[in-house]
């Protein structure tokens, strides 16, 4: 099985005519932003060149924490939390999400600073994160051989299904009227008199006032072909599937040689806490000058390769017609193999420090693609160079547990709403105006 499998869901096959918002998009992010807009009564459709959630929102560690967040995002991630407990209800589905707890360990002083820095800035938000002592660490982790200076617990965080939740969420939106099409790529987006006024699919056209881009790592592309840059690349994570394990531990634990969550099938997701791969595509060079800040930041966990990627990425076509099929159209699902040795790594270091973990055995790998910006925070703006156009994407791996946070903002954005959260951090327009991009840290 090539990648994790999700529950089974089938798409609308009457293309609407006319709607207020398209949004392009399936993953949590789009079908978040589609769930708050139908639910205020907006005509929205969802056009998911694929299947909703079939990549990064499916392929992610299932992890929903505030602790360790980039400081721009805490405010953003306090509303989540707010969000995750009522959506089993909201959706009416069991999500598998729960309120479990997420512990990152320090194993250097380095590592201890970030945590106390971190504990600092959670003093404005209401959670209760705690500095565990190693005695406490090793408390909750009996038969550990882990060591461990003291470690960082936020019983806020919690984790949920991540092969459930898209579906689920779009069938709610669909509840409310939206409508959900999937294989049905954008080709582009009609104008009149400087407005969006329709976009046009592989299956037709559908008009619209307005148009949310939420393509994860497609949307450099997509936004290309209209003469929008967005600097965006993609990093690649490898994550495991074990078979169940009664004994194992209920929290979250993050240190740097492995990261594990517990799932609800009994089962761990199992990633390694640093490693990353970056393939070097024709990308890299285009948007190399906005990327160094973030190389020199964080070159001990990337791992640079030079592979077919350049080549199969140098073949896709930057331009096209909207009378000819999209790039899109060609990449339905994008499933990057898994790096093995990454995994099996992040496993045996596992197994030798949690000895508990001897008993599982690896059910599964697979790899998702993480769109990524030069500073590691969304984007989550309107485009001032196109009226009506608004882009949510760049989520850098943190996307899936700020997602239905992240969805309530872009509808306000949309609907010209009392934003949620200040969205001034997350503008487009700070790649283009001057802005000192900095990459402030986080997990």
């Amino acid at each position: 099985m090539p990648g994790p499998l999700l529950t089974s869901f089938h798409g609308d096959q009457i293309l609407p005519d006319v709607v207020d918002v398209v949004i392009v998009g399936g993953g949590i992010i789009g079908i978040s932003t589609a769930l708050e807009l139908s639910e205020q009564g907006l005509r929205v459709a969802v056009c998911e060149k694929g299947m909703p959630g079939a990549e990064q929102s499916s392929r992610n560690w299932g992890w929903v924490r505030i602790s360790r967040r980039d400081p721009r995002e805490m405010s953003l991630m306090a509303e989540a939390l707010k969000i995750w407990p009522t959506l089993n209800q909201r959706i009416k589905t069991d999500i598998g999400y729960q309120q479990s707890g997420i512990i990152f360990a320090s194993q250097s002083e380095q590592q201890e600073q970030q945590n106390n820095e971190w504990m600092e800035l959670a003093e404005d938000y209401p959670i209760s994160p705690q500095i565990l002592t190693a005695s406490q660490f090793s408390q909750r982790f009996p038969s550990s051989t882990l060591k461990v200076k003291s470690a960082l617990f936020t019983p806020e965080d919690g984790r949920a299904e991540p092969q459930k939740v898209v579906p689920a969420m779009a069938e709610a939106a669909r509840r409310c009227g939206a409508s959900i099409l999937t294989d049905c790529a954008v080709r582009g987006i009609e104008m009149s008199a400087g407005h969006v006024s329709a976009v046009i699919t592989e299956r037709g056209v559908i008009q619209c006032q307005k148009v949310v881009i939420a393509g994860g790592a497609w949307t450099s592309l997509f936004l290309g072909n209209m003469g929008v840059r967005l600097p965006q690349l993609k990093v690649v994570n490898t994550v495991i599937r074990t078979t169940p394990l009664s004994e194992g531990p209920g929290s979250a634990l993050w240190c740097r040689d492995f990261a594990l969550r517990k799932r609800q099938d009994g089962g761990y997701t199992i990633a390694s806490g640093h490693a990353n791969l970056v393939d070097i595509v024709p990308d890299s060079f285009r948007f190399a000058g906005a990327f160094l800040p973030a190389l020199r930041s964080e070159w001990r966990a990337l791992r640079l390769r030079l592979s077919g990627r350049f080549y199969d990425e140098w073949r896709i076509a930057r331009k096209w017609r909207m009378d000819r099929a999209s790039p899109f159209e060609y990449c339905r699902i994008l499933d990057p193999q898994p790096i093995y040795s990454m995994a099996d790594n992040a496993f045996r270091h596992l197994q030798e420090q949690l000895p508990v973990f001897q008993k599982a055995s690896i059910a599964q790998y697979w790899a998702g693609c993480i769109d990524v910006v030069p500073d590691a925070i969304p984007v989550i703006s309107a485009c001032d160079d196109v009226k009506g156009l608004f882009i949510a994407t760049g989520f850098s791996g943190h996307g899936f547990g700020i997602g239905p946070a992240a969805g309530k903002l872009m509808a306000n954005l949309v609907m010209n709403q009392t934003p949620v959260v200040n969205p001034h951090a997350f503008r487009f327009s700070r790649f283009s105006d001057g802005s000192k991009i900095e990459v402030m840290g986080g997990v």
